[in-house]
């Protein structure tokens, strides 16, 4: 059936009276404790002993899937490869046992590695200045919305209550603005995948607060227009806010503050190369240019997730300036090359010079009936994480394949030819391709299920 062994839940190893640990003697036992904080009936604990607790999760750590276990062609944008000098110096216990509310005199160290890793943001971004607070990409957005808000109301211009979105944004954006109590506005994308300039201009009014836009998009295209995008915006009176999740692919290359940027946040997490994944950790920083430092937002009492913080100043100081530079226009290399190597055989919709990332949209033999899903399902089978599927919603069997800066030729080599594999499977074998994954714990689950009916205890009556 598979060639991984399926483990049981912690539950169903459990045994009455097994033991694997003991604790020692209750010496607060004369401290009663009102009865409104104890359990009407026992926890309902797993009974196992310490070698099985210790087989078991030693066993599901191995279906973990991380870069460090191979390719990951979700890229730049969410998985990037944390090189073990960032752990090694987060790990250090001058860091890593620090409280926020220690005296300020005994955290000099660390606020000396806040001041630097602003700096050299702000020179990277070109921006006058940055907070650290925001703990994620989605924070960082909110963060820099209040920001704009902020700005507008302190002119007395409250009239501006729109933010413009391109219809390939990141979905995040959108969120971001009606949480801050802006209404969205969207704006069109032409038909090589850029904003359409002249639907723009009809958006355009006194009531507009900002624009948002992520460059290169979604589609891995970068903005040609940008420059008389940002006129536009800011001669109507509003502000360009920078969705920093794409920006992987200019590192080194541009900046968005020379762009015309007013607010920018990053994804420490993608671009500067943290561990994240499986709800963090992460950190959105945003910066400004000159004028807007005054309008930075209490949004954490403390000072952000401060080890990623460390860990993104490290590869920078690692790589240092000359090698920052080549980031962006490796990751565009690595991309462009994957494209290039399998467009025949897979639906390129949209032709042009991609940065980090590409979007397909499906074999390009239909009569296959094998669907995006079903090649993402096969790739597992090859040890592969499967790409980002159906995403942007402007495909309807869309494939967005991002490798880093980082990988090798012979890393690419192998999964251009496990895509072309899969390819010629569909075409002679596609029930092989349809009923994938082969070789994973389980096959596949139904999704549709899994989300209206989720399961998140274990039955009481197994117990």
């Amino acid at each position: 059936m598979n060639n991984k062994l399926y483990h049981n839940l912690i539950f169903e190893l459990s045994h009455n009276g097994r033991e694997g640990y003991s604790l020692p003697k209750n010496e607060f036992s004369r401290h009663a404790l009102p009865n409104s904080m104890l359990r009407e009936h026992p926890a309902e604990l797993p009974e196992c002993d310490e070698m099985t607790v210790v087989r078991h999760y030693t066993n599901h750590s191995g279906n973990n899937f991380g870069v460090d276990n191979g390719f990951y062609p979700l890229g730049s944008c969410t998985m990037k490869y944390n090189p073990k000098i960032n752990d090694e110096i987060a790990g250090n216990r001058h860091f890593l046992n620090l409280h926020p509310l220690q005296p300020e005199e005994t955290t000099r160290g660390a606020a000396s590695v806040s001041k630097t890793l602003r700096k050299a943001l702000s020179e990277i971004i070109g921006m006058a200045d940055f907070t650290l607070k925001p703990c994620a990409g989605a924070h960082g957005e909110l963060t820099g919305l209040m920001i704009i808000r902020g700005y507008h109301e302190s002119r007395g211009d409250t009239r501006r209550t729109k933010v413009i979105v391109p219809d390939s944004a990141h979905g995040t954006n959108p969120a971001s603005a009606a949480v801050c109590g802006l209404e969205v506005v969207e704006v069109k994308s032409k038909d090589d995948g850029t904003v359409d300039v002249d639907d723009l201009a009809t958006k355009l009014d006194d009531s507009i607060a900002a624009m948002m836009m992520t460059n290169p998009n979604t589609l891995g295209l970068f903005e040609h227009d940008i420059v008389r995008i940002v006129e536009m915006v800011h001669q109507c009176g509003g502000l360009m806010y920078y969705d920093g999740a794409n920006f992987n692919p200019l590192l080194g290359v541009c900046r968005p503050g020379d762009m015309g940027f007013d607010v920018v946040h990053l994804n420490l997490h993608k671009t500067f190369s943290t561990p994240h994944g499986g709800g963090g950790p992460g950190s959105g920083p945003v910066g400004v240019r000159d004028g807007l430092q005054a309008f930075f937002p209490m949004v954490n009492p403390y000072h952000g997730n401060f080890l990623v913080e460390l860990r993104a100043l490290t590869y920078i100081l690692t790589l240092g300036k000359e090698n920052l530079m080549k980031v962006g226009s490796l990751a565009t290399l690595n991309a462009t090359y994957i494209k290039e190597q399998i467009k025949d055989i897979y639906e390129l919709p949209i032709e042009g010079l991609s940065k980090h990332e590409f979007v397909f949209n499906g074999l390009r033999d239909k009569s296959t009936n094998v669907t995006t899903m079903d090649v993402a399902k096969r790739l597992l089978d090859f040890g592969y994480h499967a790409p980002t599927i159906y995403f942007p919603l402007l495909f309807h069997e869309a494939m967005m394949i991002e490798p880093t800066e980082n990988e090798s030729l012979e890393t690419i080599d192998k999964f251009i030819k496990v895509m072309r594999q899969i390819a010629e499977e569909a075409r002679t074998q596609p029930e092989k391709v349809k009923s994938a994954p082969h070789n994973t714990p389980i096959s596949r689950v139904d999704d549709v299920m899994a989300a209206r009916q989720p399961v998140l205890v274990f039955p009481e009556n197994k117990l």
